[in-house]
C-alpha cells in the first residue's frame, strides 16, 4: 500500500489529487491548515485528515510525528502554496513598481519556505520508503525561459513576487533530486486551472489540473527526478 501526504488539500487541486489517488488505491493523508475544514474533505474522500500548516513549525513537526506513528511514506506533494499578488477579483495588482519586501517575504514564507519545512520533516521517512516520490507543484510562471519568451502566455504576466517563488521552488527541486538520488523529486506545472488561489479566473478544471500532479506521484523507481513537467511533457527551466 502506497501511503501519500498532500499538503493544501482541503479544497481544488490538493482536494483533487487525493480524490484520485485514493482511487488508485493510496492511502491519502490530507493536510490542511483547517483541522475543521480538513476532517470534513477527508470524510468526503475516505482519506486521512491531519492538521499541518506549511507556515509553522510545531504543526508539521507534529504531522511528520503522526504520520511516522501510523507507518511512514511514500509519496509527498507538496501543494500548499499562496498568491499574494492576486486580489479577490483575480486582478494582478503589484507589478515591480509597487512590489514591497513584505509581500515578497510572505508569499516565500507559504511557496518556498513552507516547502521547504516540509520536506525537512519528512525526509527521514521517505528515506525508510521503498519508492519514495516527492511531487512540487509549481507553475509555468517560474520558468526563466518561458517568462522572458515574448512568444509565450506567461510573458505578460506582470508580477514578481509569485513567479520568483516558484523559480524558487524549482531550483529546490533540481538540488534535492540531486542529493537524494533514490528519490523522484520533480516539479509540476498544473496548468491555469480554475481555484481559490486565483479566485476561479483559470481556464482548465481542477480534473484536467490534476492531471500531471496524479502522474507524477505515481511515478516508480526508474521514472524522472530533477525535472518540471506539465501535463504535454518536460517544461524548460
Amino acid at each position: 500500500m502506497t501511503t501519500t501526504l498532500i499538503t493544501g488539500a482541503n479544497k481544488g487541486l490538493g482536494f483533487e489529487t487525493a480524490r484520485r489517488l485514493v482511487a488508485a488505491g493510496h492511502t491519502v493523508y490530507l493536510g490542511s491548515r483547517d483541522a475543521e475544514r480538513g476532517l470534513r474533505a477527508a470524510e468526503r474522500l475516505g482519506a486521512r485528515a491531519i492538521q499541518l500548516d506549511v507556515t509553522d513549525d510545531a504543526s508539521v513537526r507534529a504531522a511528520a510525528k503522526a504520520v511516522e506513528a501510523d507507518g511512514g511514506l511514500d509519496v509527498l506533494i507538496n501543494n500548499a502554496g499562496v498568491q499574494e499578488e492576486m486580489r479577490d477579483d483575480g486582478v494582478v495588482v503589484i507589478g515591480a513598481a509597487e512590489l514591497t519586501a513584505d509581500v515578497m517575504r510572505r508569499t516565500f514564507e507559504t511557496n518556498v519556505f513552507g516547502m521547504v519545512r516540509v520536506l525537512h520533516a519528512f525526509l527521514p521517512l521517505l528515506g525508510r520508503s521503498a519508492a519514495p516520490v516527492v511531487v512540487n507543484v509549481s507553475s509555468g510562471l517560474g520558468s526563466l525561459s518561458l517568462v522572458a519568451a515574448p512568444e509565450t502566455p506567461t510573458y505578460a504576466y506582470p508580477g514578481v513576487a509569485y513567479p520568483a517563488s516558484k523559480a524558487a521552488v524549482n531550483m529546490v527541486t533540481v538540488q534535492y533530486a540531486k542529493a537524494f538520488p533514490k528519490m523522484r523529486i520533480n516539479a509540476v506545472e498544473p496548468g491555469f486551472t480554475a481555484t481559490d488561489l486565483n479566485a476561479h479566473t483559470g481556464f482548465q478544471s481542477v480534473e484536467q489540473g490534476a492531471e500531471i500532479i496524479v502522474r507524477m506521484a505515481q511515478v516508480g523507481a526508474d521514472g524522472p527526478t530533477g525535472g518540471s513537467f506539465d501535463a504535454k511533457g518536460t517544461l524548460p527551466w
